[in-house]
């Protein structure tokens, strides 16, 4: 795209803060994630219901940042809370 006009060369800027802004977010989303997984991964259920809230935490404002959509991040709570709550019923 030609950033000839005064408008274009602003929302060239515009997309380039939400695109480092939004790369941010999701790499902070993906740590949280990860992190749940390894501890689920290694069985400790005590630290994947604490990771997993953080990871809730991390995800609700990556919407709230308007990173991910709505129905994308529930859908990742939903699964990790699936495994986190596998992991600590296979314990009882």
């Amino acid at each position: 795209m030609a950033v000839r006009h005064k408008s274009t060369i602003k929302r060239a800027r515009q997309a380039e803060k939400r695109h480092h802004r939004n790369k941010a977010v999701l790499s902070s989303v993906k740590g949280a994630v990860k992190k749940v997984l390894t501890a689920v991964d290694e069985k400790k259920p005590e630290e994947a219901r604490a990771l997993l809230r953080d990871a809730t935490s991390a995800l609700s404002q990556a919407v709230t940042k308007g990173a991910l959509k709505r129905n994308t991040a529930s859908r990742r709570i939903s699964r990790l809370a699936i495994k986190v709550n596998a992991l600590t019923a296979g314990r009882a």
